[in-house]
Order: C-alpha cells, then sequence, then structure tokens
C-alpha cells in the first residue's frame, strides 16, 4: 500500500467521523425537542422559542441532520445545517449568552472540516492553484444554463 493512498482512506475516514459527530448532535437535539425534555422545553421558551416554534426548530433540527448525515444529499444538508447553526449562533449571541454560542460553532466548525475532508471537491471555488484555461472553461461550461 502506497503514502497516497494510506493519506487518502486516512482523510476520508477523519472526513466521516467529523461529519458523523456534529450530524448526530443536531439529530440527538431535534429528539430532546419533540420529545418535550422539560429542561429543553424551558431553556427553549427562555430564548423565546414557546411550545409551537418549539416543535418547528425540532423538525428543522432533524431534518438538516438527516439530509446532512445521508452522502447524496450531503451538500444540501450543509448548507441547512449551517444556516440552522448560525441561527443558533446568532440567537444566544442576541441574548448575550456568548458561552452558548461556542457549541454550535464547533459543530459548525467539525461540520465543515469533516466535508472538506471527506469531499475536497466541495471546495472548487476556494482551489487557490492558477487553472489552466481549459480547466476554466469546463467548469464555467458546467455550470450554464442549458442552451446557454
Amino acid at each position: 500500500m502506497d503514502l497516497d493512498s494510506t493519506q487518502n482512506r486516512t482523510r476520508r475516514l477523519a472526513g466521516s467521523i467529523l461529519i458523523l459527530l456534529p450530524g448526530l448532535a443536531v439529530a440527538s437535539s431535534g429528539i430532546l425537542k419533540f420529545a418535550q425534555v422539560p429542561a429543553v422545553v424551558h431553556q427553549m421558551a427562555a430564548s423565546g422559542f414557546p411550545d409551537g416554534k418549539l416543535t418547528f426548530v425540532a423538525a428543522l433540527e432533524v431534518v438538516s441532520a438527516a439530509l446532512f448525515l445521508f452522502p447524496r444529499t450531503r451538500s444540501f444538508g450543509l448548507l441547512m445545517l449551517s444556516a440552522f447553526l448560525g441561527g443558533a449562533i446568532c440567537t444566544h449571541v442576541q441574548l448575550g449568552e456568548y458561552s452558548k454560542a461556542g457549541g454550535p460553532s464547533v459543530l459548525l466548525f467539525l461540520a465543515w472540516i469533516g466535508t472538506w475532508l471527506r469531499h475536497p471537491e466541495a471546495y472548487w471555488s476556494l482551489n487557490l492553484r492558477r487553472a489552466g484555461a481549459s480547466q476554466t472553461s469546463t467548469r464555467n461550461e458546467s455550470w450554464a444554463s442549458p442552451g446557454a
């Protein structure tokens, strides 16, 4: 087994683990909200999310996590997870709970790093290497609308 193959397998394994951790954490949080755990209900109500909104937030959490954990929908799941966790960070900052914003921040960081490790092609726009003219035109054509 060559070094390149070993590094690639290690990168994919690390990425898979870092994808699994925030995905399961967000799914678990949504399940706790659906289960109406008293401490969670009280904390969410204090943050401005009473019962009706709590169920909606729980549904968003579970759907975002499921989309992120399923490989075929991971890119859309990462977008949903980013929006959801960004909102959680913003809510904590708005309420002056700066230390509580750390949890969603860490989960968001892990989700992005895991995605980068597992699917480096997801960051094609951040490629700092100088692409040749043929690579650039191919990339632009793939994003062009049909018939353009």
